[in-house]
């Protein structure tokens, strides 16, 4: 996107992403051409190969430009955290309970949604999973029969190749783009105070974790910046070493555990060995292209060809059908069915007072250091000092030793 974004637009979002990708796809389409999505941001993908986001056109009230839309959005976003989700939680109070305080992008989104059109998030998002094929995650497929291929990798190899990459990126002059940049999009922001590393390409890895350095004052002594552009290389990274690791999660959580029928076949491809690429990476993916299937341009109705097709619209002028050829010797990754757990769930914690959001995040909440210390606190009878200091501590200790006992937080709402 850095091609053809500027700068200096913050308010770019996945659906603006969403719809210009789609229009190369279906021109490829319209050329019999099979598209090819590479990248690494598995969020942006998911809006290509699902029905996932509300099209701005939705949303949007009638005759109100985009611009409009975002600065009402990024106004929302200037208030507090707790004024916001007050607000959501009168007009959506199922949003209100799927989203914390502090995710005040996400509480602006909602208000917005809910201020242009009426329509409450909520309503709108289950309407998305009750088409044919939509599930807990959203609607259905956009596309028949998508193939995702996962290269993944070794960790202990992945972060020695990440950080080798890290040091080739500064040998071919990362820092001097940087400081360029910095200067012609950034410098006035940060003599302003304005300076905001939470949108647009500022948030981006490989900018934000520079700051200290790039804003070094002239007097600092050469020792002092290098030591900044060190802290920089380092925080730089640490944080493509984490992302890396969020985009497997989001593979397994999101594609391979996703719920319902509306799930691609995802083809693991190991990228440990590099000197092996063709073997291990481009000749299976290829195979498995050709064993699955190739696309026939026809302009015939041919639904006895594929079934599949039959989900085609008929008002199409050119379909493209299925051939099943033979099984691919690679077999896609299958996982056990697991138990789902509600991400969105809302839990509210007495002891620690503390809202936690979601099934595992609360899991994991009960068994930490923190609550148990808070909970082992409030099991404890306040110190006496007289007789009647002790009965009243022994009655308010003993309820609040029963409440901790049995409710060591609120269920989940």
């Amino acid at each position: 996107m850095i091609g053809f974004v500027d700068p200096l637009v913050s308010s770019y979002t996945v659906v603006d992403f969403r719809n210009k990708a789609l229009a190369l796809v279906d021109d490829m389409h319209g050329r019999n051409k099979l598209p090819l999505v590479v990248g690494g941001t598995n969020y942006y993908i998911e809006s290509l190969l699902w029905r996932v986001l509300l099209d701005a056109a939705e949303v949007e009230k009638p005759g109100e430009g985009g611009d409009e839309a975002r600065d009402r959005k990024l106004e929302l976003e200037k208030l507090g955290g707790g004024e916001l989700h007050d607000r959501l939680a009168e007009v959506d109070p199922k949003m209100a309970a799927m989203l914390h305080p502090n995710d005040k992008r996400k509480i602006a989104r909602s208000l917005q949604i809910h201020l242009e059109t009426g329509v409450s998030h909520s309503r709108w998002l289950e309407a998305q999973r009750r088409q044919e094929g939509g599930g807990g995650l959203g609607g259905p497929l956009r596309y028949p029969d998508p193939c995702i291929f996962w290269l993944h990798a070794d960790m202990d190899a992945l972060d020695k190749r990440l950080d080798a990459r890290v040091d080739e990126m500064l040998s071919a002059g990362l820092v001097e783009e940087l400081r360029d940049f910095h200067v012609r999009f950034n410098l006035q922001r940060v003599q302003d105070n304005s300076q905001n590393y939470q949108h647009g390409i500022f948030q981006s890895i490989g900018f934000k974790e520079f700051h200290d350095y790039l804003t070094a004052p002239g007097s600092s002594s050469q020792q002092e910046k290098d030591a900044l552009r060190d802290k920089g290389v380092e925080a730089l990274k640490i944080a493509t070493r984490r992302y890396a690791r969020k985009q497997n999660k989001w593979v397994r959580n999101r594609f391979l555990k996703r719920p319902g029928d509306s799930v691609p076949a995802v083809y693991g491809l190991d990228v440990t060995d590099v000197s092996r690429w063709e073997e291990a990476v481009l000749n299976p993916a290829l195979q498995i292209l050709e064993s699955l299937s190739k696309c026939v341009t026809t302009n015939r109705w041919e639904p006895e060809l594929c079934p599949a097709s039959e989900a085609l619209s008929k008002t199409h002028t050119l379909f493209f059908t299925m051939i099943q050829r033979e099984e691919p010797a690679l077999q896609p990754i299958r996982v056990e069915e697991t138990q789902q757990r509600n991400k969105r769930s809302r839990h509210a914690c007495d002891q620690c007072d503390k809202v936690i959001i979601g099934d595992l995040e609360w899991t994991a909440h009960l068994k930490s250091k923190k609550h148990r210390h808070h909970a082992r606190k409030r099991l404890k009878p306040e110190p006496a000092c007289g007789p009647s200091r002790v009965a009243a501590a022994g009655t308010v200790g003993g309820d609040e030793s029963e409440d901790a006992a049995v409710a060591p937080g609120r269920p989940p709402q």
